[in-house]
């Protein structure tokens, strides 16, 4: 094993078009990674990145991650509880490595642009790090809202049993939030009363969010996105709100035929209030 010292940059993440913005905070300009000293040739890209990832130090709000901890039994999750397709199954996260895989796996996805920066790696293990902890926030149900990360996990075969950071391929995240007074629309603009409750908790005057949806580069092409989403929306219906809303960038044309496909349309009343994000709202009314 050899630890390696490597000199943090000054640097910024790009926005993930969902309800946080990842901004990273000052910490100390050594960064301390523990790798294998083993070569990485012949190891496939996959591998590798699990390798990597298993050899960090977990520098978090939780004590103790386990990376070779094995995945839960299918068997475990009810049929309302998770959605099986193909080799996949997509469910909750409940495992605190089930997190950190999500987390690590939108790292990679928003910087799969800059795999030839020298510092990619220390990027991706704070943003990485971050990620992690806000999942674990959010996870804490707050009153009048709810937010659970969704991963879709491979099947078991038999009785072979895989570890969680091979296991997971996908995830997003999925919120119910209370429409704030007079909105019609996620962040519009109104002018509201000096005084009013924001703590609704009616479901016809809330909604479902989904953000930060990513798949594994290995894993695409196999409708996991898709199948995601369906759990998702699913997911928020099941608690009583009537529509469901994500950002999209105006330049992500593949990522706007799917949700159309599925059932969204543009909110054009929001256009005008985000062109300067360069997003759309789409909308899914059930």
């Amino acid at each position: 094993m050899t630890t390696i010292g490597i000199q943090k940059p000054r640097f910024a993440i790009p926005v993930c078009y969902g309800p946080r913005n990842h901004q990273f905070h000052p910490a100390p300009s050594i960064i301390t990674m523990t790798m294998n000293s083993e070569s990485s040739h012949g190891i496939k890209k996959q591998d590798l990145s699990i390798k990597i990832q298993e050899n960090y130090i977990c520098k978090s709000e939780t004590t103790h991650l386990q990376f070779n901890r094995l995945q839960q039994h299918d068997e475990l999750f009810g049929q309302d509880k998770k959605h099986e397709f193909g080799q996949f199954v997509a469910r909750r996260a409940v495992l605190d490595e089930e997190y950190w895989t999500a987390a690590w796996l939108r790292a990679e996805t928003h910087l799969e642009d800059r795999k030839d920066d020298r510092f990619v790696d220390s990027y991706r293990r704070k943003f990485t790090e971050q990620e992690f902890n806000a999942l674990k926030r959010q996870s804490k149900t707050k009153h009048g809202q709810k937010s659970a990360c969704i991963v879709t996990v491979k099947k078991e075969h038999g009785s072979e049993r895989q570890t969680v950071l091979k296991s997971v391929v996908g995830t997003l995240d999925v919120s119910i939030r209370p429409f704030l007074h007079g909105e019609t629309f996620p962040g519009e603009i109104v002018k509201a009363p000096i005084f009013f409750n924001t703590e609704r908790t009616d479901p016809k005057k809330q909604y479902g969010y989904i953000s930060n949806l990513c798949v594994a580069m290995s894993a695409r092409r196999q409708g996991i996105a898709r199948n995601m989403l369906h759990f998702a929306i699913e997911s928020a219906m099941s608690d009583g709100v009537e529509q469901v809303y994500v950002h999209v960038h105006r330049k992500n044309i593949a990522a706007q035929e799917l949700y159309k496909k599925i059932g969204f349309n543009i909110v054009d009343l929001a256009t005008p209030q985000l062109s300067g994000d360069k997003t759309y709202l789409l909308c899914y009314i059930s």
